[in-house]
């Protein structure tokens, strides 16, 4: 099968899950939906959480296309992480309630096998919102701005996901509120000036 065929496999899912909920989805329905075999899902999804990878792996291919857009490398630092952490969150929108609940998902006791990949998600994403903005810090500078970083991007995330506002205006407005106090804070220390840094 194709990637044309695993990504109409996903948005299958996708509109089912939000017909009602991730937790209720089942394979079997997805494949009869999609139009295809149970083999040809496995063939490219190993298991339903396989689905929830794909569906992030989206977002990030739609941060790193913003990242890609003529002029973004122009702008200042604090401006490409925002619109590239804009970016990956607008890929998600459509299915807000069941990016929610596939994170809910993976948060259930006695989950652990998936939820430390999901704590590793968490740093391939923040490993390539650094690289879409360009980030170029090292060693110590690095580790410190990372954190950071990685802080604001769960910090706007979790409020997104329940975030009901227009636009997702409330979340736009606390991480461009959280990047101006991290750029303030990193100008004030030393070895943290110049661009190409994180905050």
């Amino acid at each position: 099968m194709s990637t044309e065929a695993a990504r109409h496999i996903l948005n299958t899912a996708l509109h089912l899950a939000n017909q009602g909920s991730w937790e209720t989805l089942r394979l079997h329905e997805v494949a009869q939906a999609a139009g295809v075999s149970l083999e040809d899902i496995r063939h490219h999804f190993r298991e339903k959480d396989a689905l929830i990878d794909a569906w992030f792996d989206r977002a990030d291919a739609a941060m790193l296309a913003t990242a890609a857009t003529a002029g973004f490398h122009h702008l200042p630092v604090r401006q490409r992480l925002e619109r590239a952490l804009l970016a990956w969150l607008g890929a998600l929108q459509p299915y807000q309630r069941v990016t929610r609940e596939m994170i809910l998902s993976k948060c259930e006791p006695g989950h652990i096998h998936i939820q430390f990949p999901a704590v590793m998600r968490i740093s391939r994403t923040v490993q390539w919102l650094r690289e879409a903005a360009g980030l170029k810090d090292a060693f110590l500078a690095r580790a410190l701005a990372e954190t950071a970083l990685t802080g604001i991007y769960l910090a706007v995330f979790v409020h997104w996901l329940n975030d009901a506002s227009t636009d997702a205006a409330r979340s736009r407005r606390l991480l461009d509120r959280l990047l101006v106090q991290a750029e303030r804070l990193a100008l004030a220390l030393p070895g943290f000036r110049g661009e190409g840094r994180s905050t």
